[in-house]
């Protein structure tokens, strides 16, 4: 695949009104409330003739979603050419098509829960095609650390809107270049791995930032992503732990403003900013 920079940067778009609804209730004390809460919407995958799976998302980016989900499940392959991605709202459907006949009953067949918000989904084998897999030496700053933390912490989002709501953020250096947000975590990066697949985006210098644990599943996907980094303000799981340190993946987690925690690629890191005395301190 021919790599190429980044045509465009995509950010949250909490003003969106599709995305969100006014729903009124009561607080503690009986008085009115009148708040947004994120809508959450199916969407049919299609590979080909197929039917693949039904996803519940907020419902924006469904191309790449489909592209991303199809990409990390191993259902769309190195060097297979994606004829065409074609969504209808109105029956909240996506249908990708490739140069050649798919099936993927037996991948199918065998489908594993994840620990992922809003009832994730493998299929097949997790760690099919890790096994002898490595992940680029790219440099990983302390400096861009802290400027990310600040930068993704503030942005307006969907999550300071409504909550009840995952975020990621595809960045390289100390820019955030794009920036998903999903009901589901897993969702959130597989738009990420279609933005990626669709422009042509080099992985290998490239952070993805997470507010949602590091789980198996957020590890694998990343890794067959081919980015070498990815950081959280959330915690770990140990087989997390285990795969990124069988693909030499730098796995830094409970990121508070200047202060983190990394459980493998050590090698990586650069400490060249010490953490200041006012880091900035958020949850989520």
């Amino acid at each position: 695949m021919q790599f190429r920079d980044p045509p465009h940067h995509i950010a949250p778009n909490p003003g969106n009104p599709r995305l969100t609804r006014r729903v009124q209730g009561t607080d503690q004390t009986g008085a009115v409330q009148d708040i947004s809460v994120v809508e959450e919407r199916p969407l049919t995958i299609y590979l080909n003739g197929q039917e693949i799976v039904t996803a519940m998302t907020i419902g924006d980016y469904p191309e790449y979603l489909a592209l991303g989900f199809l990409k990390n499940q191993g259902m769309l392959r190195d060097g297979e050419t994606v004829t065409g991605v074609d969504y209808d709202e109105e029956v909240e459907t996506v249908v990708v098509r490739t140069d050649r006949p798919t099936n993927h009953e037996e991948k199918l067949a065998k489908k594993t829960r994840t620990s992922g918000c809003a009832v994730g989904t493998v299929f097949g084998d997790m760690m099919e095609g890790l096994e002898n897999l490595r992940l680029p030496q790219a440099e990983l700053r302390t400096s861009w650390l802290y400027a990310l933390a600040k930068t993704i912490n503030t942005t307006p989002s969907l999550y300071l809107e409504a909550g009840a709501i995952h975020g990621t953020v595809l960045c390289q250096g100390d820019e955030p270049l794009v920036y998903m947000e999903d009901v589901g975590r897993h969702n959130a990066v597989d738009k990420i791995a279609g933005w990626m697949l669709a422009t042509g985006a080099d992985p290998t210098d490239k952070i993805l930032y997470t507010t949602g644990r590091l789980t198996s599943e957020m590890v694998i996907k990343c890794a067959h992503m081919g980015i070498p980094s990815l950081v959280s303000r959330s915690g770990f799981t140990a087989w997390g732990v285990e795969i990124a340190t069988q693909v030499d993946l730098t796995l830094i987690g409970r990121m508070r403003g200047e202060r983190f925690t990394c459980l493998a690629g050590e090698h990586r890191l650069i400490r060249d900013a010490a953490p200041g005395a006012n880091a900035l301190s958020a949850s989520r």
